[in-house]
């Protein structure tokens, strides 16, 4: 060979020296595809665990606010370095006593199975029958009576203005149709439900053991924004501006 067909063979060389390139198979795809799916059940299954959680609304006890069917999502990890507020919105696990047992029938194993899957990621919420949801009224240490000369709660000693999300009947002011007078215990709340006089909340359940307070613990998180009916959707208001004057409870700093 010369040297011209060597300079030549070396600027164009033979394409079966070169590497051919590898076939991605169906086989490969799929476990790719596996993968992908895998890690976003992993990180939906996390971020519902930790951080934001889906519920429907069963019952029509936080109406107007809140309507029967309304799905909302409870922010789970806010709370748990902030603390609550008088006026948020939370969900619940029943203290005991304050729901009917209730079994739900089997739906079939396939539609069973695909609310399990759903409910991993958030996107399914069979538990709602189980957990309730209520407004914060007292925090722990607070004096909370009902009613004074006006029909207003009073939260240590200083009247609070519901009206702005209350449902009552008509001609009714009264907040409460129902007397109490209470002091929070350490790590619970007393809750109550905007429709005040269609609500089974703490008034109802003082004779429970738990004398009508929801353990701290008890709470999955605040709800902060209803996802459907889309005509609903938007922020929920926690209305805190009526809390505003309220001091801290005597005993505290």
């Amino acid at each position: 060979m010369t040297t011209e067909q060597h300079a030549t063979a070396d600027r164009f060389p033979s394409r079966r020296s070169q590497p051919e390139p590898r076939k991605r198979g169906w086989g490969t795809f799929l476990r790719d595809v596996l993968i992908i799916v895998l890690i976003a059940l992993v990180v939906s299954f996390l971020v519902k665990t930790f951080v934001v959680r889906s519920f429907y609304i069963p019952s029509g006890s936080m109406e107007n606010t809140l309507n029967v069917n309304d799905r909302i999502l409870v922010d789970e990890l806010t709370p748990r370095f902030g603390g609550y507020e008088r006026g948020d919105i939370v969900v619940f696990r029943d203290p005991g006593g304050w729901l009917p047992p209730s079994e739900s029938p089997s739906r079939g194993p396939f539609v069973d199975a695909m609310e399990w899957v759903l409910s991993l990621v958030g996107l399914a919420a069979p538990d709602s029958d189980d957990h309730l949801v209520k407004r914060i009224i007292g925090l722990p240490g607070d004096h909370v009576v009902c009613c004074n000369t006006l029909g207003q709660i009073t939260i240590n000693d200083v009247p609070i203005d519901e009206m702005d999300y209350l449902k009552l009947p008509g001609g009714v002011s009264r907040a409460s149709a129902e007397d109490f007078d209470v002091t929070v215990p350490e790590d619970r709340l007393w809750v109550l439900g905007d429709n005040r006089n269609s609500s089974r909340d703490s008034r109802f359940n003082q004779d429970q053991p738990g004398e009508g307070f929801v353990p701290l613990e008890n709470v999955v998180g605040r709800a902060f924004l209803t996802t459907w009916p889309l005509s609903r959707f938007g922020l929920l208001d926690f209305h805190h501006e009526v809390f505003a004057g309220v001091p801290e409870p005597a005993d505290q700093p």
